[in-house]
């Protein structure tokens, strides 16, 4: 049943071609508390650099904003690009938010730069740390929001003992197995990598191995998601979704840009093509077709969790999607 399954929201704060970055927070605090009140169970943030359009480049800033901004909804980071940063630095700033908002942080991590080596050296990582060591750097982060170890001489402060809930994220069958080994709950990023996501699973469960944090796996996934009143008011409003795709393949600016009535004249066949497999499990229609197809998901990937990601260019569309969605989940 759609009821046994959470559903969350994984946000990129994308600013509009006509407004500006303020703007942009404005309007995902707006849709933090509509989905608070919808009874979404988490609201994510990415990690996203040197991306015209994208704002949610100090993720775990922006976290704190829209924790600060809500009553009961969990908030977090979906996700901190661990390559980036020094682990201390990472435990430290959620320590923080942990403390200031406690039990509902969620610090979910991957191994990819979410950006080009050129931005990778301007964020001042040392060049020989990366995707390789992550294992290792995934381990530092566990140590510095861990228990106080015997001999530990450096510190999270705050951040130690905080046992904030960290995530691994990935969009490859490597993350999904160093989940399992960990023990640790795993998000699937098929809301633009559909094609190993059943395999992914299949290896994150068959795999897992009980820990401290987690007694069975827990596997959440990415849903491109597009509800709107009919059908045919869906598709034409998805049609800002697949401009971004569009954008982001031609290396051209990510800012929203208003839907259109038909894409032929904008992309190519083969362009068609990739956006296509890039939102391969969209789930895009009016009320019966999103609830139909969100369970046919739900039989397909036996999923914990849905993580909807959507890009709206007008915000009142993109709360009507939030609250046909949210009834979908229910069963309604």
């Amino acid at each position: 049943m759609l009821q046994a399954t959470a559903y969350s929201v994984l946000d990129l704060a994308h600013a509009k071609v006509d407004a500006s970055y303020a703007d942009a927070y404005a309007r995902v605090v707006e849709a933090a508390q509509a989905a608070e009140d919808l009874g979404y169970r988490r609201f994510w943030l990415a990690e996203h650099h040197s991306m015209d359009g994208i704002g949610s480049s100090a993720t775990s800033v922006l976290i704190g904003h829209i924790a600060g901004a809500t009553q009961t909804l969990r908030v977090g980071a979906g996700g901190i690009m661990l390559p980036n940063h020094a682990p201390m630095v990472v435990a430290e700033h959620f320590g923080t938010l942990e403390a200031l908002y406690p039990g509902r942080i969620d610090l979910g991590v991957g191994r990819a730069p979410g950006s080009d080596g050129a931005t990778m050296r301007a964020l001042r990582r040392e060049l020989h740390s990366g995707v390789d060591d992550f294992p290792e750097q995934l381990a530092e982060l566990q140590y510095f929001l861990g228990e106080q170890q015997p001999g530990q001489k450096v510190f999270a402060v705050p951040g130690m003992s905080s046992q904030v809930p960290i995530w691994l994220l990935g969009s490859s069958l490597y993350s999904a197995q160093l989940a399992a080994r960990r023990g640790l709950p795993f998000a699937f990023a098929s809301h633009f990598a559909p094609r190993l996501m059943l395999e992914a699973l299949h290896l994150y469960r068959t795999g897992f191995e009980p820990s401290a944090v987690l007694d069975a796996p827990y596997a959440a996934i990415g849903v491109p998601v597009c509800a709107a009143p009919s059908d045919e008011q869906a598709r034409y409003l998805h049609t800002t979704a697949q401009q971004s795709v569009l954008a982001l393949l031609r290396g051209e600016h990510l800012r929203l840009r208003p839907p259109v009535e038909s894409m032929e004249s904008l992309w190519t066949p083969q362009e068609a093509a990739h956006i296509s497999d890039f939102h391969g499990i969209a789930v895009v229609g009016g009320p019966e077709t999103v609830r139909q197809k969100l369970q046919e998901l739900k039989t397909l990937t036996g999923a914990d969790e849905f993580i909807f990601a959507s890009n709206f260019f007008d915000q009142r569309d993109r709360l009507r999607s939030l609250e046909l969605v949210a009834l979908a989940m229910n069963g309604i």
